[in-house]
């Protein structure tokens, strides 16, 4: 069963008269009133599709006419095994456009993190191992979103009411 979603990552909100310290103050309560769920999934999305999204931008002209160099990063420097460098910086290219703009949505968005959240493990296992610091931290703003999807304020969301 999933935690509802105004008490995701602030666990000290869940049953909150078993978890009362001696004062009476719960400091996870508190967090989760001012800071809701829907709140925080909103700022992990733009977060992350942020990052991924002026990655991508990195590796364009105009609007998506990629870079020759962008081809020779991927041929040179990235060398990822069983793909053609030329297929995995267009395929690099367009999934760093696309999922980010399906996460500001709330599109799609478990599909959009774990394509995401999949890239990363490709960067961190294959490119650039060094990283891991900024590659788990992009897992913490990705690994909610796959579990728990884009919150109240996410079109599935109003997808799904309409639907209902």
């Amino acid at each position: 069963m999933k935690p509802p979603y105004d008490q995701l990552i602030f666990p000290a909100a869940q049953n909150a008269q078993d978890r009362q310290p001696a004062g009476g103050w719960n400091p996870g309560a508190l967090l989760n009133r001012l800071i809701p769920a829907s709140l925080q999934l909103l700022v992990a999305r733009a977060g992350i599709a942020a990052v991924f999204f002026l990655s991508g931008r990195t590796k364009v002209e105009g609007f998506m006419t990629i870079k020759p160099s962008t081809y020779e990063l991927f041929r040179s420097e990235y060398m990822l095994p069983l793909l053609p460098p030329g297929l995995a910086a267009q395929l690099a290219t367009c999934s760093e456009h696309l999922f980010p703009v399906l996460l500001v949505l709330g599109l799609f968005t478990r599909s959009a993190a774990a394509a995401l959240l999949g890239m990363t493990v490709v960067i961190e296992i294959f490119v650039y191992p060094d990283a891991w610091p900024t590659h788990l931290t992009w897992a913490g703003l990705l690994l909610p979103l796959v579990a728990h999807g884009g919150g109240k304020w996410s079109l599935d969301q109003l997808w799904r009411r309409k639907a209902a």
